[in-house]
């Protein structure tokens, strides 16, 4: 607020000025995500989503799991998926089909996936170059505890708002989540949806037939997309629950809301 200009204060005396004491935002410190952590996020997400929507539109053209190296229509099935097919020639008891997708969901799926491939190899890079994993993402002794963990977990059942602390950094079980999906999830997802091309099984044999073989990498693809589907349905869920603005402002321009109470006072 700008003073009182002088030519004001002439006929009598000058008071000073308030302003309401209604709390106010803005960013300070450190950013909470740097640039590369924020971009790769972004580029993750669109990539995912993408995989998501084409990954069930391809599922839909054969909802039929099977166990090993074969698998086709004529193939007794591990387990199905109680849902039409957009094939005629897939027996899933419906009398009608869906409408075929799996010519653009297919392309779309590979582009997506080398997305997520190229952008992952460019976060984990740089975590492991910039210590971003080990000082950010891997617990502290104190916490590699099952007291640490049940405290975290009765704290999220009780539905209690979140402190300080929360805001400042990730709790233990964020911490552990975090890096089975860098560390395990993404990489056997890629492994798993590597192992059903036919390039890549004459290539490098070994790496589908450890897996028990292309369908068995087929089934194994699935189940570690349903766990990632659910790790960011809880994502997503936590992220509202602790202040979606502010946690999507911090994704967005690295920097966290303090809110600050303050009078200001113009004095002449």
């Amino acid at each position: 607020m700008r003073s009182l200009k002088p030519e004001f204060c002439r006929a009598g005396p000058c008071y000073a000025s308030r302003v309401s004491h209604a709390p106010s935002l803005r960013n300070q410190g450190p950013p909470r995500h740097t640039l590369l952590v924020r971009v790769t996020h972004w580029i993750t997400v669109v990539s995912f989503v993408a995989l998501l929507i084409t990954g069930v539109e391809i599922l839909i053209s054969h909802p039929r799991f099977y166990w090993g190296e074969v698998g086709n229509s004529g193939t007794p099935p591990l387990f199905r998926i109680p849902i039409p097919s957009s094939r005629a020639t897939v027996p899933t008891g419906y009398g009608y089909v869906l409408p075929d997708q799996n010519g653009w969901s297919r392309y779309l799926h590979f582009e997506a996936a080398w997305a997520l491939v190229l952008t992952g190899l460019v976060y984990v890079i740089s975590g492991l170059w910039t210590r971003h994993f080990r000082k950010n993402l891997y617990p502290a002794p104190a916490d590699r505890t099952w007291r640490s963990f049940r405290s975290v977990i009765a704290k999220h059942l009780r539905l209690a708002p979140p402190d300080e602390a929360d805001f400042r950094s990730y709790n233990v079980l964020q911490r552990v989540t975090y890096l089975l999906v860098i560390f395990i999830l993404v990489p056997l997802v890629i492994w798993t949806g590597v192992a059903m091309s036919p390039g890549f099984n004459a290539a490098v044999p070994w790496a589908v037939n450890s897996l028990g073989g292309r369908q068995s990498a087929r089934t194994l693809h699935s189940f570690v997309s349903i766990f990632l589907v659910l790790f960011l349905v809880v994502h997503v869920a936590m992220i509202v629950l602790t202040g979606f603005a502010s946690r999507m402002r911090e994704m967005i321009t690295g920097l966290a809301a303090a809110s600050q109470e303050r009078t200001i006072e113009d004095r002449t």
